[in-house]
């Protein structure tokens, strides 16, 4: 199996790990601070990825050389997590999926600035179509839904989010010197945890842990596992082997997963006109796994890190 399709594999299980975390996510929201829910998840994550370094590739010392590599990673994930909380206080669920189907275009954009990394016309016309696909199934074929939505505080925080989301992927084949994927997870882990333990240091010491509801422990181990530890190294492997747009392009299959999800939790399917958006979603990565070889330029990128 080619390393491109290594990376599509793993960005298309990163996609179905995330639409987990939106259900119980939304479940704890409102039962402990977006700073110090991310600071214990960032804290479980890492001795999860810890473990697994320890145990499978080893940790040398050399693989901590420039560790401000790992706070500039390690705090634009950190920024994303909790912007996304705090947007999530005030938008509603709807407004910001429509924002996240923003992150991939984005995601081009920095890619070209950070990498010189070239959106192709076929790549752009398969980011079209996701986008437009994951705005239907966002908005469950509603265009009453759609002509409601309406731009807010929670959505504008979510935004800038999304951003440093999107700069993250790029930054990692920037700033990645051959260090095996799970290992430089644990150092993106371990330079969030510090970043979010002091920003968010009241709000630990205000919570009150043993008063907690049992959800929001279930939700963090999910969060911590699987949508943290395991979605964090999947998108390290993948962005050493895909294009910054290839990699985002994944967040358009996230609603089409969450459907997905709450069919199985026992909460309906779709409506029909719903799985043309659906459809599109798969038409777009179809387009894109297509594609030809990558460029070039993508090639030495990947060589050289």
């Amino acid at each position: 199996m080619s390393p491109q399709a290594q990376g599509h594999l793993a960005m298309l299980l990163f996609s179905a790990l995330v639409a987990g975390s939106f259900s119980l996510g939304s479940m704890v929201a409102n039962e402990i601070s977006p700073a110090a829910l991310n600071a214990v998840r960032f804290a479980l994550a890492a001795v999860v990825i810890g473990i697994a370094a320890v145990t499978t590739t080893g940790v040398s010392r050399s693989a901590f050389a420039a560790p401000w590599r790992y706070f500039v990673l390690g705090g634009l994930f950190a920024a994303y997590f909790v912007l996304m909380f705090e947007g999530l206080k005030t938008a509603a669920p709807v407004s910001a999926a429509a924002v996240f189907t923003l992150t991939p275009v984005m995601a081009a954009v920095a890619g070209w600035f950070l990498l010189r990394q070239v959106t192709s016309p076929r790549m752009a016309i398969a980011l079209a179509i996701g986008g437009a696909g994951a705005l239907w199934v966002i908005f469950r074929a509603d265009w009453s839904a759609f002509q409601a939505f309406e731009i807010g505080k929670g959505e504008i925080i979510y935004f800038w989010g999304c951003a440093a989301h999107a700069i993250y992927t790029p930054m990692v084949r920037k700033l990645n010197r051959g260090e095996p994927a799970v290992v430089f997870t644990l150092g993106m882990l371990l330079a969030g945890c510090t970043i979010l333990i002091v920003y968010g240091w009241s709000d630990l010491r205000e919570t009150d842990w043993l008063a907690l509801p049992p959800i929001v422990w279930i939700g963090l181990g999910y969060l911590a596992v699987f949508a943290s530890a395991a979605t964090f190294v999947l998108l390290q492997f993948a962005t050493l082997r895909l294009p910054s747009a290839k990699v985002m392009a994944y967040t358009y299959l996230t609603p089409s997963w969450v459907i997905l999800w709450e069919i199985a939790l026992g909460r309906g399917a779709p409506t029909g006109l719903v799985l043309v958006g659906i459809a599109m979603t798969v038409l777009a990565l179809i387009l894109l796994l297509e594609e030809g070889p990558e460029g070039p330029n993508t090639s030495q990128q990947a060589g050289s890190n």
